[in-house]
């Protein structure tokens, strides 16, 4: 792609001098003695010395501990297999909950029925009380308490009360049927189930109680499952087997002082999962200390979070983002939670709660910044968003038009921060950086600590090329393991296959000459027709800008003995394909890529298929297309929307 010349944004002087950063290098440059007058050569510093480094970021966010232990790094050169802070005893929640006064801690909408604020004294207070009540219900460190609950408040005391005493959370978002989150908690045996009544959607309600009779029903690791009342005051849980309401269950206890077990570095805090999209979903267990670590550097650091920043991240608890968030507290901020459609209002509630709230950091999906601009809102325009200071954007690769939109229309003098990352590593590879400018289409740069690179074919390392986005050196965030794989034959095969002591990630990237990162799509869903790579966000990136599309898929189809590009469009409302449109879409391609971009085949869907975080399921699609099976289309979202690809007659000549 042609590079911008000029950046979209660049922070002032002022804004250089106030930024954690700045202060984190003139920390580093006095007590570890680096040479980091700028981002360059503090990432330069970071990489080649990970454990001064990482005891930087220890000492500079203000980790509580029992004790660091005096070794940061063992086996630094085995990827999997190094360790960090052995020695260390610490707690997640301890962390989470350093602040006890009256400052708001968590403010919460449910669309636009319901709001409530928890202060930072009440957060404490909850967690004790709740803590107790799972202590009392024998819950002990290495037990799991899953989580079948939307964005509340009640969540993240959930999470917080279980990593007090050392139990691991799990949690899936209330938008997964039975079966998904049977295929999730069933590997993982919970003890303790913490689920809502139900929730808000769209304007309606949903009831969770029968799911939740379900869910009891068919895990009998399940010694109580714990109902926090949402959308009724009262509800009837009779039904449940085993079940206590949350009000209830925490009734005997007052708050006092928590009993934070402190435990290793790689204790397991969290179980996540990966999308389940190509059989059932991998159960990736997470460490507490790597957690906690990453999660400080990129909020302190690459997001400049100080004490009363306001952080808002458009997530559901099955999604990695809700972890990031809520990790947040350990920097001092007050987490923004939002429960429903971001679309209520008329699209605008999430600038509603933006501009009532005074957000600082507004976080979202590509998919969403998108949206917005197709429903031709004007931010900037409607609502006051003088606090806000940043948008963060990720789920999928964010478009340059996406970039032109949030300058025109929502901000002109925020930082737009495209960042990439995943459930793997419970964080980020690229980042935003307060101290650098933003350059359209680019993510703005590595993470500090992260040594990512990109690699060609032959395992080279390259710039200015397209290829595999690899990290090749440890970090602390790296999974602990994955749930029942003893020997970690899945965890190697996962990442570490195609290159041999390499986490290959599986973006297909390119590192710009700003020594930023472009994302151009999964690697594993790159069209590959006469034998030319072709990442799929390269072809989105054209399609969606024409105002008749809403949506694009694109898939490779094996045909005549090569693979042909097969694009599928959902187009507004009312719309049909015609052959004037196919062949604007196909000049639009040919114009701004190259001819081999251009699709052999353009065809009308009326939805497309998606993972419950909002990411398109190529994968999936082509393997109907093929008449393959798709193995768990529990993970998706609208899954019956797979059936709009099968035995297109459209496909077959």
């Amino acid at each position: 792609m042609r590079h911008a010349e000029r950046p979209l944004w660049q922070p002032s002087p002022a804004q250089i001098a106030a930024a954690n950063l700045t202060a984190f290098m003139a920390h580093v440059r006095e007590h570890y003695g680096a040479a980091t007058g700028n981002y360059p050569q503090l990432y330069a510093w970071s990489v080649n010395d990970p454990e001064r480094f990482w005891h930087a970021v220890w000492t500079f966010c203000g980790v509580i501990a029992a004790t660091p232990g005096d070794t940061v790094l063992v086996d630094g050169q085995r990827m999997p297999g190094a360790r960090w802070f052995p020695e260390a005893r610490l707690n997640f929640a301890e962390n989470l909950l350093r602040r006890r006064d009256r400052g708001s801690a968590i403010v919460f909408w449910g669309e636009d029925r319901i709001r409530s604020r928890v202060t930072y004294g009440e957060l404490y207070a909850e967690v004790s009380r709740l803590a107790q009540a799972l202590r009392a219900a024998g819950v002990s460190p290495g037990d799991r308490v899953a989580g079948y609950m939307p964005n509340l408040p009640g969540a993240v005391i959930s999470m917080l009360a279980a990593a007090s005493i050392g139990a691991i959370w799990s949690s899936c978002s209330p938008d997964f049927g039975i079966q998904g989150v049977l295929d999730r908690f069933g590997q993982i045996e919970p003890r303790i189930l913490v689920g809502a009544d139900g929730y808000f959607y769209n304007g309606k309600t949903i009831d969770l109680v029968d799911r939740l009779k379900e869910i009891s029903r068919n895990l009998p690791s399940i010694e109580s499952t714990i109902v926090v009342p949402y959308t009724q005051r009262d509800p009837v849980i009779g039904g449940i087997p085993n079940s206590v309401d949350v009000h209830d269950f925490m009734a005997p206890y007052f708050p006092r002082e928590i009993r934070f077990e402190q435990l290793p570095f790689d204790h397991p805090l969290y179980i996540l999962y990966s999308s389940g999209t190509t059989g059932i979903p991998k159960c990736i267990v997470h460490g507490a200390g790597g957690t906690l670590l990453q999660h400080l550097k990129e909020h302190v650091l690459h997001n400049d979070l100080k004490p009363g920043d306001r952080l808002f991240y458009f997530t559901t608890c099955g999604w990695m983002m809700w972890n990031w968030l809520a990790s947040a507290l350990a920097a001092r901020a007050t987490l923004l939670l939002y429960d429903g459609s971001p679309f209520a209002a008329g699209g605008r509630i999430l600038f509603d709660y933006a501009a009532t709230e005074r957000m600082t950091v507004f976080g979202t999906s590509a998919k969403y910044i998108d949206a917005v601009a197709k429903l031709g809102l004007e931010p900037s325009r409607t609502h006051r968003l003088g606090a806000l200071k940043s948008m963060l954007s990720t789920g999928s690769p964010l478009a340059p038009e996406s970039f032109d939109y949030v300058y025109r229309a929502i901000k002109n003098d925020i930082q737009l921060a495209s960042i990439s990352g995943g459930t793997d590593l419970i964080s980020c590879f690229a980042l935003g950086n307060p101290l650098l400018p933003v350059w359209r289409g680019e993510l703005q740069c590595r993470g500090l600590g992260m040594k990512v690179e990109v690699f060609n074919d032959e395992g080279r390392s390259v710039q200015g090329e397209k290829g595999e986005l690899v990290c090749t050196a440890p970090f602390p965030s790296m999974p602990v393991g994955f749930w029942n794989d003893p020997d970690g034959a899945k965890y190697r095969g996962a990442y570490f296959e195609k290159f041999p002591n390499v986490w290959c990630h599986g973006d297909y990237v390119e590192l710009t000459p700003h020594d930023g990162l472009i994302i151009y799509g999964r690697s594993d869903a790159v069209l590959n027709p006469a034998g030319v790579r072709i990442g799929t966000a390269e072809i989105y990136r054209q399609v969606e800008q024409l105002a008749e599309v809403v949506e694009s898929l694109a898939i490779g189809q094996e045909w005549d003995n090569d693979v042909r590009i097969v694009l599928f469009v959902r187009l507004r409302e009312g719309l049909t394909l015609d052959a004037a449109l196919i062949e604007r879409i196909r000049k639009k391609i040919r114009d701004n890529t190259s001819p081999r971009h251009v699709p052999a085949k353009i065809v009308q869907v009326a939805d497309i298929p998606r993972t419950k975080s909002g990411k398109i399921v190529e994968l999936a699609v082509r393997n109907v297309v093929h008449g393959r099976p798709v193995k768990n289309v529990e993970a998706l979202a609208n899954p019956e929307a797979l059936e709009l690809y099968r035995g297109l007659a459209e496909l077959q000549s």
